[in-house]
């Protein structure tokens, strides 16, 4: 028990060495406890600046970022309704209406079967019924 007393004794008689040699330093008060109230105005003042600055230039540049996001989006927008046009026209285009139409425009009529004629060309494979498999 005498020895548990002295370690504690002894570990309190360190600490209040220490505290005091650090004390006398100077070490445990900080820099900005020895400015007067003046120049910790000012110091604040200045931080606080500081940090107003960076926030508008942050917002800055989130504006500047959120406009070019909307250019986009309406760009996009408008290349979407562009897309959606041609897509119309070309589907418009490859009826078989609006062919019948522009080659009547051209001057071409339908030709009746009996009035075709057909060229054989000998030694030559035909395909039948469009399935591509080369026999006559």
């Amino acid at each position: 028990m005498n020895r548990q007393r002295n370690r504690r004794t002894g570990s309190r008689v360190k600490t209040r060495r220490l505290l005091q040699a650090v004390q006398q330093r100077g070490q445990l008060h900080p820099f900005f406890f020895r400015l007067g109230p003046v120049a910790l105005s000012i110091c604040s003042v200045l931080l606080i600046s500081l940090m107003a600055i960076l926030y508008l230039s942050q917002l800055g540049q989130a504006v500047t970022v959120n406009q070019q996001l909307q250019d986009l989006r309406s760009q996009q927008s408008a290349l979407q309704r562009q897309n959606n046009d041609l897509v119309n026209t070309i589907s418009s285009e490859q009826s078989p209406a609006y062919i019948a139409a522009q080659a009547g425009a051209q001057g071409l009529i339908p030709v009746s079967p009996q009035n075709v004629q057909i060229i054989v060309v000998p030694n030559v494979k035909t395909q039948q019924n469009g399935d591509g498999s080369g026999s006559p």
